[in-house]
């Protein structure tokens, strides 16, 4: 049954998914793009191509979000999670194995398949559904360690590919999902609560439908959506974008590495204020770091301390509206079914995801640089917190 009091055990619960999650993040995630130069050379690919592979795992794990989130709200969290480490386990396995461009596209498929069932927001739905008076606080938690995925991960994969070539590699990561991280979810996730207030399928679908009706849903579909898609046009941007600023050169290299560390330091923020500040006002500033570091862009364009302005907000305001985005279903549409809420914007997140990055290099260009693209970043920035801020008016009425 879920716990009226944080406890030292909860505690121990969430930390020990977490562990989960910087494993899932950093394998898989940010695992790619360290095997991209050697895949490219095994296999005969253009960056484009092997590109293409990073591209369809966001689709498949957008068009998973959904049914994922539905089967974790009716308490299949241990089968589902578990289930999931043990395909991703398998296909790593089946990547090391790989000598063609279309097995390349199905390994990672597959990896997008597993991912739904293994990132945060199935982690998300599993914390409010076994905490529902602590929830948020639980996210915050167990966002801590998976801030630093990239941080612990970019290194021990590089330090595998070149230790062991980029196939045993990929078998080291197949080993730590079926021998760690499958069976720690098998244990970790047994007694899933089970939710009794509706009586039959049938009814569960039709008090969803009632609240995806709501203006306040979809008021916050285009918050996190549009956020989504703005934070995630910039990493691939970031240092060629700090260039611009006027950065000296090792300055845009190290600064943007600062990100993940500025990451868990928003977090950390929220965490120790979680029970000092309003919650719903949190959630209205926070948010305003994001168009705030665009603004600084903007405003400094050609000077390098506008540059690291940027980088801070930025890196604060990313790691505090993961938490944010990841919660404001639950707290303005309905806790009992967070996980079907937000898997109906997994799609369209993927989307904006995928989209942005390129969007952002289209409006680059010689005379002008990033301009056109930080104006478009800003404005969408602006459109999306405006939105959260009308589903929360939406909710005092």
């Amino acid at each position: 049954m879920p716990s009226s009091h944080f406890t030292g055990r909860d505690a121990r619960f969430v930390w020990a998914l977490s562990g989960l999650q910087l494993i899932s993040w950093g394998s898989v995630f940010y695992g790619f793009a360290l095997f991209m130069a050697p895949l490219e050379q095994a296999l005969g690919m253009t960056r484009a191509e092997s590109s293409l592979g990073f591209s369809l795992m966001l689709l498949a794990e957008g068009l998973l979000a959904f049914p994922v989130g539905r089967w974790i709200d009716r308490g299949h969290e241990r089968a589902v999670m578990t289930g999931a480490s043990l395909l991703v386990g398998l296909a790593f396995w089946m990547h090391s194995q790989i000598t063609t461009v279309a097995e390349f596209y199905a390994v990672w498929t597959l990896l997008g398949v597993g991912l739904a069932g293994t990132l945060y927001p199935p982690a998300f739905a599993v914390l409010t559904r076994r905490f529902p008076q602590h929830f948020r606080r639980a996210i915050i938690t167990l966002t801590f360690l998976g801030g630093l995925a990239s941080t612990v991960f970019i290194p021990l994969v590089a330090w595998l590919i070149d230790l062991l070539g980029w196939r045993d590699a990929l078998c080291v990561l197949a080993a730590m999902h079926l021998l760690l991280c499958a069976p720690v979810h098998g244990l970790l996730l047994h007694h899933a609560p089970q939710r009794s207030m509706l009586a039959s399928p049938h009814a569960d679908s039709a008090t969803l439908w009632r609240y995806v009706r709501q203006p306040k849903f979809w008021q916050l579909a285009m918050f996190v959506v549009l956020l989504m898609g703005v934070t995630s046009a910039l990493p691939a941007h970031m240092v060629s974008l700090l260039r611009e600023t006027g950065m000296a050169e090792s300055w845009a290299i190290a600064v943007p590495a600062s990100i993940g560390v500025l990451q868990v330091m928003g977090r950390l923020g929220l965490y120790v204020t979680e029970h000092r500040v309003d919650v719903h006002a949190a959630n209205r500033w926070v948010t305003m770091l994001i168009p705030l570091g665009f603004l600084a862009l903007l405003i400094g364009a050609g000077h390098g301390v506008w540059g690291v302005l940027f980088v801070v907000l930025y890196g604060l305001g990313n790691g505090m509206l993961t938490i944010v985005k990841g919660t404001v279903m639950a707290q303005y549409v309905s806790r009992e079914h967070m996980g079907s809420l937000n898997g109906l914007l997994g799609l369209p997140m993927a989307l904006a995801r995928a989209a942005a990055p390129w969007l952002m290099g289209l409006l680059w260009s010689a005379e002008t640089g990033y301009t056109v693209g930080l104006w478009v970043m800003l404005a969408a920035s602006v459109v999306g917190v405006a939105s959260l801020w009308l589903a929360q008016h939406e909710r005092n009425q």
